[in-house]
């Protein structure tokens, strides 16, 4: 009998164990949403910018997610492109999509991410199933790594072949933006131009793709488009009044609302738990 009223305690403990959803969604009052509402704006745009943690599984599924659903939707109105793959990178790409060169070439020659084969192939892989395409949007990093080391003149110096491969010069750095006045604060005018012209180049290429029948779908670290800046500032740039989504993620230990100071950061925002695992 007492193993009996042991068993029947533990169950009724674990019937009134909180439920741990993986994560929620806030519009940017703060208030909560469910994902088709968040689907249906996205259908309707030109531009959605997917702000991820580079690491989250939950965000890489629910990007895969919106990438099928908007397939759904749209269908090859629908074009993808991220920050993970860099623009002279962008042949290698086509070429795989065409089947001109095999997966292991194309895995072995471009400048993947360590965690590419968790978290961006399955989507890249869906767009070459469909016949979608896929942009590389981001400068080559050797580029981004001398305007750190010499400045952002350094880029003049480059062949007219290597600055098709970057934006438009002369870049444009707006520092009184609050993203980029806190990144001078805390590394400097270099550090913070090597970021801008990551953006820049993103911001230059999704410029260069977008369509008004077509729904562009950009992932990227979350910092690049947060408060609507980064990212946004240069599409607005270079294509003044381009309709967008901009998704967000941040992370807090109860994701049951969204913080004070989380909310605003995008038209939604994906509240991961901080103690997700990673993948990398």
């Amino acid at each position: 009998m007492k193993y009996i009223f042991l068993v029947l305690f533990s169950i009724a403990a674990f019937a009134s164990a909180p439920e741990k959803p993986a994560y929620r969604i806030f519009d940017k009052k703060g208030k909560e949403v469910s994902y088709e509402e968040m689907m249906k704006a996205c259908a309707k745009t030109e531009l959605v910018l997917f702000g991820e943690y580079h690491d989250n599984p939950i965000v890489h599924w629910l990007q895969f997610q919106v990438m099928k659903d908007l397939h759904k939707e749209v269908g090859d109105n629908l074009m993808p492109g991220a920050e993970m793959f860099e623009a002279d990178n962008q042949l290698l790409i086509n070429e795989y999509m065409v089947g001109a060169i095999s997966q292991k070439s194309f895995e072995s020659e471009a400048r993947l991410w360590p965690n590419y084969k968790t978290d961006y192939k399955p989507m890249l892989e869906f767009a070459r199933e469909n016949n979608l395409g896929f942009v590389a949007t981001n400068i080559p990093r050797r580029y981004a790594s001398s305007v750190f080391h010499k400045g952002i003149k350094s880029l003049d110096g480059l062949s007219d072949e290597a600055k098709r491969y970057i934006a438009p010069l002369p870049i444009e750095v707006d520092f009184e933006l609050p993203a980029y006045a806190e990144l001078v604060e805390m590394g400097g005018e270099n550090f913070t131009n090597a970021q801008a012209v990551k953006d820049a180049t993103m911001g230059h290429f999704i410029a260069k793709h977008l369509q008004e029948d077509r729904v562009f779908l950009h992932l990227n670290g979350s910092f690049h488009s947060d408060n609507f800046e980064g990212i946004h500032w240069y599409v607005e740039k270079y294509r003044p009044g381009t309709k967008r989504v901009s998704i967000a993620t941040v992370s807090q230990s109860d994701i049951s609302s969204l913080e004070e100071g989380n909310k605003g950061k995008g038209d939604f925002t994906i509240l991961v738990p901080e103690d997700m695992t990673k993948t990398h």
